[in-house]
């Protein structure tokens, strides 16, 4: 597993976050020493409040201040953005991945994407809703990663060469081009719930949205793939005849 840096609340801050800043403005975002005055957490956003001219700020511009300086390179904005949002990162992540372990793994990955992509933030939506699409995107490719690669390592037994069946090779590239014509909220919700096995509650926990929505999606999606796979099945006979 990949090591982390700790944070005083106890989770683990990727290491490549901080080698991300470090290598952007050529120093450690934390380098000075705690006794020396670092506030983290609620220390720092009271800080964004009182150096700020005028009334004091509400939370989503002592946010918008944090996410500016984590811009900047101040590891303290990036450690108070971590406390605020890692247990969320972790809870979604968690859910995907089924293990502590690898969901420490996902979480890690998930804040590399998100201080990386951090510039590209422009307030449209809330930075949780954001940062909750980054986790979940992230940890969905691992998941596709993994499997990929658990494929690729499962051995294959000697067996007598046979002929591709070419209705189960048409059917296979017909699914694959349904799939991809699908929305992609549909096509994650199809994945996860008839590929993955999650639960609707679980898939409205990963996307954000609620079961209801998911089980729609869900209803919707199966629709779409009858009707783009409708009369496969002659049309497939028929190439078949056509190659003997």
């Amino acid at each position: 597993m990949r090591s982390a840096r700790r944070s005083g609340t106890g989770n683990p801050i990727p290491d490549g976050a901080h080698r991300m800043l470090r290598q952007r403005h050529g120093r450690r975002p934390d380098s000075r020493p705690e006794q020396r005055g670092i506030t983290r957490g609620t220390d720092l956003e009271h800080r964004a409040v009182t150096h700020s001219p005028g009334k004091n700020p509400g939370s989503r511009e002592i946010e918008a201040q944090l996410i500016r300086r984590a811009c900047e390179g101040d590891g303290r904005a990036v450690r108070t953005l971590y406390d605020r949002y890692a247990p969320r990162v972790y809870a979604v992540v968690r859910r995907i991945a089924g293990d502590d372990d690898t969901a420490q793994d996902y979480a890690q990955e998930a804040w590399i994407r998100a201080i990386r992509a951090l510039p590209t933030f422009r307030g449209d939506a809330r930075f949780s809703t954001w940062l909750h699409r980054i986790a979940v995107n992230s940890a969905l490719q691992a998941v596709r990663k993994e499997k990929t690669r658990r494929m690729r390592e499962v051995p294959v037994p000697e067996v007598v060469p046979v002929a591709p069946d070419v209705g189960d090779v048409l059917l296979e590239r017909r699914l694959e081009a349904a799939l991809d014509r699908l929305p992609e909220g549909m096509r994650k919700v199809l994945i996860l719930h008839d590929v993955e096995g999650y639960t609707h509650e679980e898939i409205g926990t990963a996307l954000g949205v609620t079961a209801g929505t998911s089980k729609s999606q869900l209803f919707k999606a199966r629709a779409k793939m009858r009707r783009m796979l409708r009369g496969f099945e002659s049309s497939a006979k028929e190439v078949e005849a056509w190659s003997v």
